[in-house]
């Protein structure tokens, strides 16, 4: 079940981020570290609204951000639709125990399906440009990269920006 995020979940949610870092650490993508992803930043997520968590028999299991707010790093791009009618998503979870069984899948559907539902003409998105499989997760979902953008508290690597025109 995917539902909105609430203040009690925020610990979970940092549980499984955590984990995902050190699972990413382990196989040499530095993705994630000890700034981001944060409590902060999720709890301005669930005040926004913005943040979701999916969950099996009760247990948070992941989680991703489906926002209508684009960070001033994404300005560069060239994007393929006008930027008012964009939603973006951020921190995409899934604890590494249970990865590749169709979890984040399910979550980029529900992000996609929101989109749709509420007439927004794209989906925007970055990833690790170090982070091959989510790449190929992006692509394959038809999600066209459009340029990179630099985050320097989360790496020296580039970020590739990512849109599928709904």
């Amino acid at each position: 079940m995917i539902r909105i995020a609430e203040e009690k979940d925020i610990d979970g949610i940092i549980s499984i981020t955590k984990a995902c870092a050190k699972a990413m650490i382990a196989n040499k993508i530095y993705q994630w570290n000890e700034h981001y992803p944060n409590t902060s930043a999720f709890k301005n997520d669930i005040k926004r609204n913005e943040l979701y968590v999916i969950e099996i028999e009760a247990v948070i299991i992941g989680c991703i951000v489906i926002s209508t707010f684009m960070d001033s790093e994404y300005k560069p791009i060239q994007w393929l639709t006008p930027t008012h009618n964009a939603i973006y998503i951020h921190r995409l979870a899934v604890h590494p125990n249970i990865q590749g069984k169709g979890y984040a899948q399910k979550l980029m559907l529900f992000a996609e399906e929101f989109a749709i539902e509420n007439n927004y003409s794209s989906i925007r998105l970055d990833t690790f440009s170090q982070n091959k499989r989510n790449q190929k997760f992006y692509e394959l979902r038809g999600y066209k990269k459009l340029g990179d953008i630099h985050f320097p508290k989360q790496s020296e690597f580039p970020f590739h920006c990512y849109e599928l025109v709904l």
